[in-house]
């Protein structure tokens, strides 16, 4: 099973950035898409950001124009760069590989975005 490992999360204050990386152990290229989910307590885990193979990108409309996901191929590595963050961008934040279709079969551990007001 593919191993995703994710960085970058912390505190930051409202308005700023904050750039999410997802380290994957194999080829981005042997997935159907990757992507960002997140969950903030009390609520369900929403899709945030998504990129599939071809390179077609995805956004939830809470975040579109204020994130941008990319991957770098040759790291095999995946990012979410978020800026003009709010607090309501608080939560965890677990990278996902989806190798056929779009739904999730292998996850992250999570990092946590703590955006304070």
């Amino acid at each position: 099973q593919v191993q995703l490992v994710e960085s970058g999360g912390g505190l930051v204050q409202a308005g700023g950035s904050l750039r999410l990386s997802c380290a994957a152990s194999g080829s981005v290229f042997s997935f159907n898409a990757m992507g960002w989910y997140r969950q903030a307590p009390g609520k369900q885990r929403e899709l945030v950001a998504r990129i599939t193979r071809g390179g077609s990108t995805n956004y939830a409309n809470s975040v579109r124009g204020r994130f941008t996901i990319n991957r770098d191929n040759a790291k095999n590595t995946v990012y979410l760069q978020m800026n003009s963050l709010k607090p309501e961008d608080t939560a965890v934040y677990y990278c996902f590989a989806a190798r056929m279709g779009m739904a999730p079969d292998s996850w992250g551990q999570g990092t946590q975005v703590t955006v304070s007001s």
